[in-house]
């Protein structure tokens, strides 16, 4: 591990100078935007941050203070451990690649690029969300979120840069050059288009959207191109951390949504200046139907050629699965045959987003499982819920057609008629717009949001997490 080096890596870059010199030249302009889209308003405070230092284990990062411009970003890939065969797909069990297969140049290019896309569009998201921080606490969760998002982002653009000569380096610029929700130079997928401008939004995202990266890494962590697979592999020890601030900061939301409710006379949350049960059910519905479409079409040609390549494998494949190349074997997709739902059988490789999507859901579940528990340990007679995944979709299959969040079909007029239960309406994001009012004093929270049950790394809730360079 050299940590001393103008990018902090574990690859050698030292020993690659023309490598290194390419990257140097991208720092730069990665520090400018960062800056520009980074978060608005903070750049010279100091922040106690954790940062990798290691990637073993036990250990792997040091918790300080530090101001993010000044954050240590930089380049980890997960060590090998003896040799790897590449683990499904037509080419299983022979020898993994460490450089780029010429046939699989263009699969894996944009496979990178898109999941490289992805991690400064959410920084830009949330570039304002520090101006309405519920505490310093969550001020401080989202400026690592915010940061490991950019180390992400170097850990895909050094792959563009090593692997994928000038097209690479074109791709790396672009990838600054993009803006989340610009009209002429749009990110990649639209979910990162979507703006993120209050704090439950900011949890639904990190709940679902950063979800769903969890999965998208970890069937890219099985690639036969090791250089991907070690890469993500690390980026896993990173994401988890977004994950958790998502669920339990909409667990958080649901607590003091409960205590209001039984603190009001009347049970009603918002008069006590907190968000409503049923306007949290929206936000959930809107997210989650929006993350799920990250998964891609129902019936891919291009997942069953990632797959069938090696490049892209299903969730834990080498932990979860026996059979590795699946040449055999179908899936029953549910498909709609005039006013009813039928179901077609389609060939596993063809449905490997599904697979994939289907562990999503599962997880999803489980985490509103959790807030569930939270209601009803408060004593509320209310239960939060997973929409069916074809629920207010905008691309594949389902997207022709109406469905209800328990998944019926309905026509267009009862979705419009209903769509104010079901997803939030203007006047409800008005109104958790106007909670977001910031706490920066140590150890307070915003009235909308119950306080953490402990602090981060050993610290009290009380720890002054965020030192603003001006007090004022």
């Amino acid at each position: 591990m050299s940590l001393s080096d103008s990018i902090p890596n574990n690859v050698d870059l030292s020993s690659d100078r023309k490598l290194m010199r390419a990257l140097e030249r991208w720092q730069p302009n990665f520090l400018e935007w960062w800056k520009d889209m980074g978060p608005e308003g903070f750049q010279e405070d100091r922040v106690w941050l954790r940062t990798a230092i290691s990637v073993e284990a036990g250990g792997w990062a040091h918790y300080d203070y530090v101001k993010m411009p000044d954050y240590r970003w930089g380049i980890f890939l997960t060590p090998r451990s003896g040799e790897r065969s590449v683990g499904f797909g037509d080419d299983a069990d022979q020898k993994v690649w460490d450089e780029v297969p010429g046939e699989f140049r263009s699969m894996l290019r944009r496979i990178i690029v898109t999941q490289a896309d992805t991690e400064p569009a959410s920084v830009e998201q949330q570039r304002l969300l520090g101006k309405t921080a519920p505490s310093l606490f969550d001020l401080r969760n989202l400026f690592q979120v915010n940061v490991e998002e950019g180390r992400h982002l170097w850990a895909m653009v050094h792959l563009l840069h090593q692997y994928f000569g000038r097209d690479g380096r074109e791709e790396a610029e672009a990838l600054l050059e993009r803006r989340s929700g610009d009209v002429d130079k749009p990110r990649i997928l639209n979910t990162f288009n979507e703006s993120t401008d209050e704090w439950l939004s900011f949890f639904m995202f990190a709940m679902f959207t950063d979800r769903d990266g969890k999965y998208q890494l970890s069937a890219l962590s099985e690639s036969g191109f090791d250089p991907l697979a070690r890469a993500t592999q690390f980026m896993l020890t990173e994401e988890a951390f977004h994950l958790s601030v998502g669920e339990y900061g909409v667990d958080r939301v649901v607590q003091r949504a409960a205590e209001a409710m039984t603190q009001d006379p009347n049970g009603d949350a918002r008069a006590q200046g907190a968000v409503d049960l049923p306007t949290i059910q929206k936000y959930i519905n809107f997210w989650f139907s929006s993350a799920v479409e990250l998964f891609g079409g129902e019936i891919s040609s291009n997942a069953a050629d990632y797959f069938a390549a090696g490049l892209k494998g299903r969730h834990h494949e080498q932990r979860k699965y026996s059979e590795h190349t699946v040449r055999e074997g179908i899936y029953e997709i549910p498909v709609i045959a005039g006013d009813r739902m039928s179901t077609q059988e389609v060939p596993l490789r063809n449905a490997m987003n599904e697979l994939l999507r289907d562990e999503y859901i599962v997880d999803c579940k489980r985490g509103c499982a959790r807030w569930n528990k939270t209601l009803k340990k408060a004593g509320v007679d209310f239960e939060f819920s997973i929409p069916s995944r074809r629920f207010n979709r905008e691309m594949g299959i389902y997207s022709g057609s109406r469905f209800s969040p328990a998944g019926d079909i309905i026509s267009d007029a009862e979705f419009e008629a209903k769509r104010d239960t079901w997803l939030p309406t203007a006047d409800d994001r008005s109104y958790v717009r106007s909670l977001m009012v910031p706490v920066y004093e140590p150890g307070q929270f915003a009235p909308w949001i119950a306080p953490p049950r402990k602090g981060v790394k050993g610290k009290p809730i009380e720890y002054d997490y965020v030192q603003f360079h001006d007090a004022s």
